[in-house]
């Protein structure tokens, strides 16, 4: 006999590259359960979710969209994530709090590399999941050639669940995808627009290739069943009753991945995933136990997998229930719930309390955070795991367009950081800047329209700046004297400095080697007060490192001798000092790792030989099968938009991480261009 069929709610996450239809699956699923009546189309900006500005002017899910449907007897809450690569924070912080995922992709064998990080990632946390391969009416290669591309992405074996059944073939090209066998039950369907699919007959084109499937199926099956293996080795045939009993615990137990088809934009297919899910998705207990929490504790735990800033309700805090139950006015971790709603969107909704398995948005929780353990009182306990924090890729420096907004831009800036944690505000005191930094360029442009549409704060970018340095090459010896007389008591330092370069590293080093008294010991720290302050900014225009200047020797007046004028003598000295150690600029360089598919390691050495980079090697990323790291130095100013280009080579799944390592010399035109620039911005 099968397993029970799982009680209570469960949670699926849809997942998926951009413009794999994630968005019209949802659409059909809700359409299918009867939550919505009418079906919404993203080109039409009518969806049910990507309800925002930002979303409807790119015509992209930029941020989770939830709903729930009931199909049969069973209750779902479904999250419809970003697939951009740009917005993968909120898909990863998403996926953390679901039963089970529904990885959608396009019939293109050449197009599955999009789905590497995303396998790898469920594998990681142990996430089951299926395969849902959209737009089949579209395809004209084999399944089985998709299978065979699918493969090596995925470190589960993938169990095809299904088999095409095709119209006529047109001009030597295979036909349509008109219906397709389901392996499991060996009944035939036929497709029809926008309704279920008719049961008919098995075609006798296609019984040959079923039987083979089939076999594939259970062989795969038999892999973690003994006793469906002896059944294939005495030629026996399992009850449909045990392959989907097997089905059901390989999948929950994440041994498989199933495979189903279908096109969502006709409804193709798509009670048949449905069906799957309401007999495979395991309870919401599994997934507490792999957040270490016990689903049978009667104390309410929860975790934050989505923070929105609205308009006028304030906070949300999309919550994954683990276990217990929550009502409204509950107080967790000391703060008192103000609402719980079935949903993000603005009419989701209002409901008193939320069971275990159910995710909800819980009201102004103004001090948790996404990814936070949520407990009944004061809060405590062990925290559940959250998804990883992305690293920053791409910054662009920040202004408001007017003067009066500059005060109000931080705040609102950190408001969209509690949205979207990839988004991380840097002020850079060296340049003066404020540096918003994030996942890509349409990440960032999504953000700063946000902060235009929502809070009616324009802001003017620039590409930030780069941390150049100087030093000089040889040393010098420069004698200065500050001599003034006023009214009253002078101005009177004098002082001889010795300046000369450091190895490359070491900073500032400032000496003494006065004997005798010529300066007197209170006037020498305002001598080394001086010289750093000119170091701040030195005859190039950028802050001097890997510099040593001695005070030899100097004299003063018992009456006009001061602090304020040694530490001017010593700028003097410094500013006359300096041009004649032949200046030089010194550019930073970072160690850059770039990870890529093996496939395309040769595109990122051309990347960064093109980028003046220097290649020290590469090798295979752990962990990840077909990957190789590559690691260089690359000059910092080449790394501003260095993973746009590195997106575009590798199928938008190249990624790299990068740590400041030295400096080093620039000359020739380079360093001409950076320094014209620097000179025309300090005459501004």
């Amino acid at each position: 006999m099968p397993n029970a069929k799982p009680s209570g709610p469960r949670s699926v996450a849809i997942v998926g590259p951009y413009l794999s239809g994630k968005t019209t699956l949802l659409e059909s699923i809700l359409h299918v359960c009867g939550t919505t009546h009418r079906k919404g189309r993203v080109a039409d900006g009518t969806s049910f979710g990507d309800a925002s500005p930002e979303a409807r002017e790119r015509k992209m899910t930029i941020e989770p969209n939830v709903a729930t449907g009931r199909y049969l007897d069973s209750d779902f809450t479904f999250i419809d994530c970003p697939g951009s690569i740009e917005f993968q924070q909120a898909t990863l912080d998403a996926l953390i709090g679901v039963d089970a995922a529904v990885v959608v992709c396009e019939p293109d064998p050449d197009r599955v590399l999009a789905l590497s990080p995303l396998l790898h990632f469920l594998d990681e946390q142990k996430i089951p999941r299926f395969i849902f391969v959209n737009k089949i009416d579209k395809a004209r290669g084999p399944v089985r050639d998709l299978l065979k591309a699918l493969q090596p992405v995925s470190q589960r074996p993938l169990v095809l669940r299904q088999v095409p059944i095709r119209g006529p073939a047109q001009g030597g090209v295979a036909g349509p995808v008109i219906g397709y066998v389901d392996l499991a039950s060996e009944r035939a369907f036929i497709y029809h627009d926008n309704e279920a699919s008719e049961i008919v007959p098995m075609p006798d084109g296609v019984k040959g290739r079923e039987a083979e499937a089939r076999g594939e199926m259970l062989e795969r099956l038999a892999d973690f069943d003994d006793a469906l293996m002896e059944q294939l080795l005495a030629d026996e045939t399992p009850t449909r009753d045990a392959v989907f009993a097997d089905l059901q615990r390989e999948l929950r137990d994440g041994l498989i991945v199933p495979v189903l088809f279908g096109a969502a934009e006709t409804d193709h297919g798509v009670r048949r995933l449905l069906k799957a899910l309401r007999h495979e998705v395991p309870a919401a207990e599994e997934a507490a136990m792999r957040a270490g929490v016990d689903a049978a504790d009667s104390a309410f735990c929860g975790q934050v997998i989505k923070t929105v800033m609205t308009p006028h309700g304030g906070k949300l805090s999309l919550t994954r229930v683990w276990s217990g139950r929550i009502a409204d006015g509950t107080v967790v971790n000391g703060e008192r719930v103000a609402g719980i709603y079935k949903g993000l969107s603005a009419n989701a909704p209002k409901v008193g309390e939320a069971v275990a398995g159910e995710i909800v948005a819980l009201g102004r929780l103004d001090h948790v955070h996404t990814g936070d353990t949520l407990r009944e009182g004061r809060g405590g306990g062990d925290a559940c795991p959250r998804a990883p924090r992305l690293a920053p890729a791409y910054g662009l420096a920040i202004r408001a367009a007017r003067r009066d907004d500059d005060v109000k831009l931080s705040a609102a800036i950190a408001k969209l950081t509690e949205e979207d944690a990839s988004l991380f505000l840097e002020t850079d005191a060296d340049a003066q800047q404020l540096v918003l930094w994030g996942q890509g360029d349409i990440h960032l442009k999504v953000a700063l329209s946000q902060l235009k549409n929502r809070l009616g704060l324009a802001v003017e970018t620039t590409p930030p700046r780069v941390p150049y340095r100087e030093t000089i090459k040889r040393p010098v010896t420069q004698h200065a004297r500050h001599k003034r007389q006023s009214g009253g008591h002078g101005q009177f330092g004098d002082v001889h400095l010795y300046i000369a370069p450091l190895p490359r590293g070491s900073g500032f080093a400032f000496e003494s080697r006065i004997v005798g008294g010529t300066v007197p010991k209170q006037y020498i720290p305002a001598v080394e007060e001086g010289i750093k302050e000119f170091c701040q900014r030195g005859p190039l225009g950028f802050p001097v490192v890997d510099l040593a200047v001695a005070l030899t020797d100097g004299s003063y007046h018992a009456v006009d001798s001061s602090e304020m004028a040694f530490k001017t003598a010593a700028r003097l000295g410094m500013s006359e000092g300096l041009p004649k150690g032949e200046p030089t600029l010194l550019e930073p360089i970072h160690k850059v790792d770039i990870a890529v598919p093996s496939e395309f390691t040769p595109k990122a050495n051309a990347l960064i030989g093109g980028r003046r980079g220097q290649i020290l090697g590469f090798d295979g990323r752990t962990g990840w099968p077909g990957w190789d790291v590559v690691s260089a130095y690359l000059p910092r100013t080449e790394m501003h938009d260095l993973i746009l280009e590195l997106r575009s080579l590798t199928q938008g799944v190249g990624h790299f991480s990068h740590a400041f390592d030295h400096l080093q010399e620039l000359v020739g035109r380079h360093a001409d261009q950076v320094i014209t620039q620097r000179r025309a911005e300090l005459e501004r």
